[in-house]
């Protein structure tokens, strides 16, 4: 099993033990040296405990970066089994990417705190984080503050429809960047570009290099990446993560086809 070797805290750092361990300075350090990484989100409506055990261990063998845990739309709150049985085959930590304030777990490394700023809906610009705030305060989860964008991607998502928000138009990068810069200059520490799960088309790469181009903080890119190619065309343009969830679970052979391609950028940059 892995782990992510432990960011020595600086003097300006109020860390607790459980946060020496520091996601956002990972990220931060990753993007600084070029390093691009890997995400596999779980959605715990739609994956199985036996299917979860054998994903685990092939995240574990194929150099997975990181779990995200969570959806727009969360029917059962399986979250603590489904860490549970991720720490019982490997290290790779795990990270909270919820819907509601109800999809916070303790048991995690670290959770997103997503303010949906390419909609225009109070309650997930702030309003669920309101309610949030102090449950979050008593989790002694690491709070990794994230520009959330939704990309147009052909077809209305979930996340779309219970935001009741409209995504960024698929063709406008110059908006895309705008509003990650603005996200940015108010305090978000890393922006996450998605297109949505059953995405047609993945987020465009001008798109993604226009917001690479605008902020300084690590960028995130997820839905509609099923190949090789995609995956490529996203690290390529700026994405410092990719996030892979429905694809793998419509084909097994998606994960190590991508942590090659992840792998091999990898190297490509260390050799130049």
């Amino acid at each position: 099993m892995r782990s992510i070797q432990p960011q020595t805290p600086g003097p300006e750092d109020n860390t607790t033990p459980r946060q020496l361990l520091s996601l956002r300075n990972t990220l931060r350090n990753y993007k600084s040296a070029g390093r691009k990484s890997l995400a596999v989100l779980l959605d715990p409506d739609k994956i199985k405990q036996d299917e979860l055990s054998v994903l685990a261990t092939r995240a574990d063998q194929f150099a997975v970066d990181f779990f995200l845990v969570g959806g727009s739309l969360v029917t059962e709150y399986i979250h603590k089994e489904v860490i549970a049985t991720i720490r019982q085959h490997t290290d790779i930590p795990v990270i909270l990417f919820p819907g509601n304030p109800l999809h916070i777990e303790p048991s995690a490394d670290a959770i997103l705190l997503l303010s949906l700023i390419s909609g225009r809906n109070p309650e997930f610009l702030i309003g669920q984080h309101v309610i949030a705030a102090p449950l979050l305060k008593r989790s002694g989860l690491e709070i990794l503050s994230t520009g959330y964008m939704l990309v147009d991607s052909g077809t209305q998502t979930t996340v779309s429809y219970i935001s009741g928000t409209t995504p960024l138009p698929h063709d406008k990068p110059d908006v895309a960047a705008c509003t990650a810069l603005a996200g940015e200059m108010l305090g978000l520490q890393i922006m996450y570009l998605d297109a949505g799960s059953g995405a047609r088309w993945p987020v465009p790469p001008a798109m993604i290099a226009a917001v690479q181009a605008a902020v300084d903080c690590p960028v995130l890119v997820g839905g509609g990446i099923n190949s090789g190619e995609k995956a490529y065309n996203a690290l390529k343009a700026g994405a410092d993560v990719i996030v892979i969830g429905n694809g793998i679970e419509q084909n097994p052979e998606l994960l190590p086809e991508l942590a090659a391609v992840v792998r091999e950028f990898n190297q490509s940059v260390v050799q130049a």
